[in-house]
């Protein structure tokens, strides 16, 4: 097998942080592209502010740090941590000038077609002038804290993810008036709507709180000149710090972290580009902050205001059309257990309903045969049904078994709180391994049936969260199988107790096993082929940078095994390449729903073998989390799984196909359209062969 060393990384790999922001870079495209409606396009604009905001407070500052520490590690392709800041900073610095660009040029001018105008205080008739003068009098002026910065008054804290205005000022009263210059900032508070929709003229104006304080800065400083006002936003360096080994209470230390997190080190500033240079030495000076960290735009610091804006605007014509999921009713009511005792069942989501994954919490909850649940949670919603579920049988005496994970990051309050919450309904509640996440999603109910005790079973590819699950698309599995259940019992008790797995039969689990397994899986494909016989490998997954399981993959290639692989996000393994990956095909859809699913499928010489799970091929997910990856073994259900990967892959509207370089190519409009996120909603059928290859008589 060829392994990848330091000398001939680059040949084959591309950084990850800059396959990150390529990922980004598409789904900015969606913001550009006319099939998505104009509402939806300013969503797309709004989702990549916020990713990009995450990816600096997590992946930059990370590699920050190592920087600031002189580590003189290089990451897979030879970039020392100096080496890659500069390189994915200019990256990051040309996205976000794209995005600002896009929201001038475009996305502004077409909301303005459809009446909706984003306008500059300047641009206002005089009745939403006399308006807004009313209303920043009574409901902004209040509630605003400026806030001094001299020898008495030191520089004041600035919030994570906060939006600022930072003024210039001059004395003009008679006793104090001199050429000095003072500085003073203002924290817009996040209880104040970024966007305000003025009721009156002729036009919909819709202005940003930070012009409109602009205008009246003059109010919040008497006998001071206001020499300039500038906004900016910050972000800091937003990674959880928790020395587990020494902490005897995993909660309260994330608790205590935290609170320490939100005075990070601030990791970057976006000021308007007309800040002036007297202004951005005194920033850099007070916060403190790395020039390079400082990125100048046109127009508003922060595009994330656009989902304040759509909920607003109430368009439903600029948006989506509604879209009915497919409801099993098998699986709703207490015939659930009765349906995954006769058959295994595989739903879609979000083109299958999220509902009977709900009923089975539900319906265990409530049913007086329910001895005991267990369930692990990563991330739900802000009001959970399944939370709420397990609370109600703990309270009702069943034995309920609940893993929270609270370092999932930027829901660990949410966690913490669910996780108290439940404590305090009875349910016995485990907040984690030391060091290892649990991104695992599944649960084990365990009945008292005529026949003895049954056990019934849920896995997924995705959260047990009723919100994402209409944005994400997943993969359910529900089963029965008692092999599965044995082998789930065993990874409960691991959770829970002293306990190390052993001899599982179906399932694998990372650390470690997962990894290992596909491997295996992958040289078995690579010796299929030397041998002469059928071999294939398709892999659906959000992001692929393990470096062990790409040296598995180009041996396989090497062997002439043909590879599928449909990576939405980060993929660092260039296909293509000429007797190395040239029979790795790398495909990414971006399209209305978030592609989350993960299907790892082998052609085992024509009797297919199939499996879903938690975990991406990423060393964090297959060395320093607990995962799960499960067959497929119910033929019926292993061809749905084929199929859906296959009307994927088929895929000419969402898709984006990686080119050797890294580079990713958006389909040719020549191609037959097929959309296959509109076929699974039931929308579309388009190439009458497709449409009967795949649909049958539908």
């Amino acid at each position: 097998m060829m392994l990848l060393n330091d000398n001939d990384n680059s040949k084959y790999l591309i950084n990850r942080e800059v396959s990150w922001i390529k990922f980004n870079d598409r789904v900015l495209a969606q913001a550009n592209d006319q099939r998505h409606p104009l509402l939806e396009r300013a969503r797309f604009l709004s989702i990549t502010q916020k990713n990009l905001d995450e990816w600096f407070m997590v992946r930059l500052a990370s590699i920050h740090q190592m920087a600031q520490l002189h580590l003189q590690t290089r990451e897979p392709t030879g970039l020392t941590p100096p080496e890659e800041l500069d390189v994915i900073s200019a990256a990051a610095g040309a996205q976000l000038r794209k995005q600002h660009s896009l929201y001038a040029r475009s996305l502004v001018p077409m909301l303005a077609k459809d009446n909706i105008n984003i306008l500059e205080i300047s641009e206002l008739e005089s009745s939403q002038f006399d308006w807004l003068a009313k209303y920043f009098k009574q409901e902004i002026f209040p509630i605003l804290t400026p806030m001094a910065d001299d020898g008495t008054r030191p520089f004041p804290f600035l919030a994570n993810d906060s939006l600022n205005l930072g003024i210039r000022l001059v004395a003009t009263a008679a006793k104090k008036k001199g050429k000095t210059e003072h500085y003073a900032f203002i924290q817009v508070p996040k209880n104040l709507q970024r966007v305000i929709k003025l009721p009156v003229g002729k036009v919909q104006a819709y202005v940003l709180i930070e012009d409109v304080i602009r205008v009246f800065i003059n109010l919040l400083f008497n006998d001071y000149s206001v020499q300039e006002v500038a906004a900016f936003h910050i972000l800091r360096d937003m990674e959880l710090g928790i020395a587990e080994e020494d902490s005897p209470n995993l909660l309260k230390e994330v608790q205590t972290q935290l609170k320490k997190r939100e005075r990070g080190q601030v990791i970057r500033l976006v000021a308007e580009k007309q800040m002036s240079k007297k202004l951005e030495r005194h920033l850099q000076k007070a916060l403190p902050l790395n020039k390079r960290r400082i990125y100048r735009v046109s127009g508003p610091v922060d595009l994330a205001f656009l989902d304040t804006l759509i909920k607003q605007v109430q368009r439903p014509e600029l948006m989506y059309t509604p879209f009915n999921a497919k409801l099993d009713k098998t699986l709703m009511g207490s015939g659930i257990f009765k349906t995954i005792a006769d058959h295994d069942v595989i739903l879609q989501h979000p083109y299958d309903d999220f509902a009977p994954v709900v009923n089975l919490i539900n319906q265990a909850a409530d049913d007086p045969n329910t001895m005991a649940i267990k369930m692990t949670l990563y991330r739900v919603s802000d009001h959970s049904p399944i939370v709420a579920a397990l609370g109600r049988a703990a309270e009702a005496g069943k034995q309920v078994t609940t893993l929270v994970e609270v370092k999932a990051r930027f829901d660990e309050e949410n966690n913490v709180r669910w996780a108290e919450e439940l404590e305090k309904q009875g349910v016995h509640v485990i907040y984690g391994l030391p060091n290892l996440k649990v991104h695992s999603k599944m649960t084990l109910i365990i009945r008292k049936e005529a026949a003895g005790i049954k056990r019934y079973i849920h896995v997924g590819t995705g959260n047990y969260n009723d919100v994402t699950a209409r944005l994400y698309t997943d993969i359910s599995l529900f089963t029965a199988n008692d092999d599965l259940a044995d082998d789930l019992t065993q990874i409960f008790n691991y959770l829970t107790g002293y306990f190390a797995p052993e001899n599982l039969k179906m399932a694998y689990i990372s650390p470690n096993g997962i990894a290992d397994r596909l491997s295996q899986l992958i040289d078995a494909e690579a010796q299929a082929q030397t041998n002469g016989k059928t071999s294939g490998i398709w892999i659906k997954a959000n992001s692929l940078n393990d470096t062990d399981i790409i040296d598995h993959l180009i041996s396989a290639s090497q062997a002439g095994v043909p590879i599928h692989l449909l990576i939405r996000g980060i993929e660092t393994l260039r296909p293509d390449i000429k007797a190395m990956t040239s029979k790795i095909k790398v495909h990414s859809i971006i399209g209305r729903f978030l592609e989350h699913s993960r299907i790892y499928r082998f052609a085992n010489n024509g009797t297919p073998l199939t499996y879903i799970s938690s975990a991406d091929l990423m060393p964090r997910n297959l060395y320093r989390r607990v995962e799960l990856l499960v067959p497929i073994t119910d033929p019926k259900c292993e061809s749905q799984i084929a199929e859906i990967f296959e009307t994927m892959w088929a895929d000419t509207v969402n898709m984006w196909k990686m080119k050797s370089d890294g580079s990713y190519l958006r389909h040719s409009k020549r191609r037959r359209r097929v959309d296959s996120q509109a076929l699974f909603m039931g929308q579309e059928f388009v190439d009458d062969k497709f449409a009967e290859k795949f649909v049958g008589d539908k």
